[in-house]
C-alpha cells in the first residue's frame, strides 16, 4: 500500500509531481504507481518516504520549466520542435532528456513526460546510457497548457 508514509509531504507531491491526466483525482493512485514501477527497485537504498522525498529534490535541482522558459518555450499550447524543447532543456539542466509524446484527439503530437536518469544512489543526475523506448514525437510537438 503506497503513499502513508508520505502524509507529510503530499502538499509537496501536489504542487510538485502532480498528475496531470486525471486532475480530479488526488494523486494517490498516480504515487502508487510510481513508487510500484519504479522505487521498489530501489528499497535498498529508500523506503517509500526516502523514495518521493529523493525525486522531489532531484526535480527542484533540474529546473525544467524554467530551462524551457528562458528559451521562449511555455506549455500555452503552442508547437516547438523537438530540438528546440531538447536544446533548452540540455542547455538549461546539462543533461539530454528522453521526450515521450502522446497524442491528442486530433493526431498532434503533444510533450507527454520527459526521462532523465539518475545515479544509481540516486545522489545526481547522470547522462542515459540508453534511452527508454517511448511514444514517438516526431518533430512538431504541442506543449499543452496546464
Amino acid at each position: 500500500m503506497c503513499c502513508v508514509q508520505v502524509s507529510d509531504i503530499l502538499s509537496s507531491l501536489r504542487s510538485s509531481w502532480p498528475t496531470l491526466a486525471c486532475p480530479t483525482n488526488d494523486g494517490l493512485r498516480f504515487w502508487a504507481h510510481e513508487w510500484e514501477k519504479h522505487g521498489t527497485c530501489a528499497q535498498n537504498l529508500f523506503n517509500e518516504h526516502g523514495y518521493f522525498q529523493a525525486a522531489l529534490r532531484l526535480r527542484g535541482q533540474l529546473r525544467v520549466l524554467d530551462a524551457l522558459a528562458t528559451a521562449g518555450i511555455s506549455p500555452d499550447g503552442g508547437y516547438y520542435t523537438m530540438g528546440a524543447i531538447k536544446g533548452a532543456i540540455q542547455e538549461g539542466t546539462g543533461f539530454a532528456p528522453h521526450v515521450d509524446c502522446n497524442r491528442d484527439e486530433s493526431g498532434n503530437s503533444q510533450l507527454f513526460q520527459l526521462y532523465f536518469c539518475v545515479h544509481a544512489d540516486a545522489s545526481r543526475f547522470v547522462e542515459c546510457p540508453v534511452q527508454p523506448g517511448g511514444r514517438p514525437c516526431g518533430n512538431r510537438i504541442e506543449f499543452p497548457a496546464f
